[in-house]
């Protein structure tokens, strides 16, 4: 636990009880507050009276006894229309604040010499973090993984010397910070998402943006500029040389592609990376190889993690070994099964953490005769936007509330059933992708999960015991020696 000093003796409220907000009233008690928890669920409650939180009832209280509100990141902030609570804390004169903007303060106050790498960005941000603590720890260095991925980011272990801080940032979590400084900022790319919560496209962009706000000349800021919303706030922050590497007065500015070769910068081409400074071209991994980082998307994490950890100092060579031995995260592009056992046959892959469409469309682009599994709860658009891969499936499978509008969609282009529930459509692709070398079962839902499942993992986890059941019992087309394998995470 990272205690928050500042608060001695004083009082916070902190509304929202669960694995974030638990962590932050432990935080803050560890550094002299009194904490009063809320949480609108009596669960939730429940649980934090269990774990010792004081619960006071936020709507009822003298708001000029407190210092500030503690915003647990699922709550509205500003749309579709602020939190009661949060209406209440501004209009007392009280500020809004969430556990980045705490984590930040702590390690201000800190003498020890640590670094912190902050990654977001509507896709791939969790594989990158991921993928950038396992090369610092690889490369030999403490890395502290969390935030919105993993551990609740007050919950990482205290500033020692040397500690590198890798913290995924939601944009939720972005939306309260006023200070929040990272060392390394990388944003990967940005596709409209969350717009219930932040009122506009052009919302959600600034605020992944402030990633960048505080930033110094000793700072470093990656952009992904694959992305055009990502590459217009390059331009826009950093001046017209910023796809030059300089940008006078804010951090250095590092562009990384896995599309096209840049004149500086790190990109990917053919698998391989480079690292291009000036007149110099360093060819810096070959990626080609590595089961755990296929697909376009995912050179993309790669290039991104290199130029994050390069930065700080680690040796190039070390960085590319790590990035061979990277296990992978569960729910993404997740090989979870095989049959026949080893021999390139059919596999199944789990990507349950494709919530969207545009995230479904890296699955869909890494792989070849597609038996597709897809539906849940649809996101705005629905999978108009993937119908330049609907030539690579085969067939699809719909499942959840979207399964009636997908189908729409694909009618006269994709062949299609409504399968109704995970475990009939991976026992229906299972059968019809018997016996086709190179086929892919793909769960790659491009929707949320909440009309079946309690989130992406729960779905993803039932989606790997359904692969077992059918494996074990031998679907029409399999041969001996079958195997559905657990998969990796990091």
């Amino acid at each position: 636990m990272i205690p928050v000093p500042g608060f001695d003796g004083k009082r916070i409220a902190m509304f929202g009880l669960g694995r974030t907000g638990l962590g932050v009233a432990r935080a803050l008690e560890a550094g002299g507050a009194t904490v009063l928890g809320w949480d609108d669920g009596e669960a939730r409650r429940e649980e934090a009276d269990k774990a010792g939180v004081q619960l006071e009832d936020l709507y009822k209280i003298d708001w000029s006894t407190v210092e500030a509100l503690v915003l647990s990141p699922g709550v509205p902030l500003t749309h579709p229309k602020p939190h009661p609570l949060v209406e209440a804390a501004r209009a007392a004169g009280k500020p809004v604040i969430g556990d980045m903007e705490l984590f930040q303060r702590a390690i201000d106050a800190t003498d020890k010499k640590v670094k912190l790498i902050a990654i977001t960005g509507t896709n791939g941000k969790s594989t990158t973090t991921a993928l950038i603590g396992h090369l610092v720890r690889h490369a030999g260095g403490n890395a502290q993984v969390g935030g919105n991925i993993g551990r609740a980011v007050l919950d990482l272990d205290p500033p020692q010397d040397g500690t590198v801080y890798v913290i995924e940032v939601s944009s939720y979590q972005l939306d309260l910070t006023t200070s929040f400084r990272p060392d390394v900022s990388v944003l990967l790319n940005i596709t409209p998402d969350h717009l219930d919560r932040h009122g506009s496209f052009e919302n959600y962009v600034a605020v992944k943006d402030r990633i960048f706000a505080n930033q110094t000349g000793r700072g470093y800021a990656v952009f992904g500029v694959d992305s055009e919303p990502v590459a217009k706030l390059c331009t826009a922050r950093c001046g017209e040389q910023a796809a030059a590497g300089s940008s006078e007065g804010g951090p250095k500015v590092i562009p990384v592609s896995a599309r096209k070769a840049l004149g500086r910068g790190v990109y990917v081409l053919g698998g391989k990376i480079y690292h291009s400074r000036s007149s110099r071209v360093e060819e810096a991994a070959d990626l080609t190889d590595i089961p755990t980082l296929q697909g376009a998307h995912n050179w993309e994490n790669a290039a991104a993690a290199f130029a994050a950890v390069r930065v700080l100092g680690y040796d190039t060579a070390k960085i590319a070994e790590g990035l061979t031995r990277f296990p992978g995260l569960a729910h993404r592009m997740e090989q979870v099964g095989e049959y026949p056992a080893d021999k390139g046959g059919v596999r199944f892959i789990n990507d349950s953490k494709a919530t969207n469409a545009d995230a479904a469309a890296r699955a869909l682009a890494t792989y070849d005769r597609i038996f597709w599994i897809a539906g849940g709860v649809p996101k705005a658009g629905g999978i108009e936007t993937l119908t330049e891969y609907f030539p690579k499936i085969e067939k699809a499978y719909l499942i959840g509330q979207a399964a009636q509008d997908f189908a729409a969609t694909l009618e006269g282009r994709v062949r299609h059933t409504l399968s109704g529930t995970l475990e009939e459509a991976v026992a229906a692709a299972a059968h019809d992708a018997a016996g086709q070398d190179g086929a892919v079962v793909l769960l790659s839902p491009a929707c949320a999960s909440f009309d079946q499942f309690a989130d992406f993992e729960k779905r993803g986890d039932a989606f790997r015991t359904a692969v077992r059941a059918v494996l074990d019992g031998k679907p029409a087309g399999a041969k001996a020696g079958a195997k559905a394998g657990g998969g990796a995470a990091a």
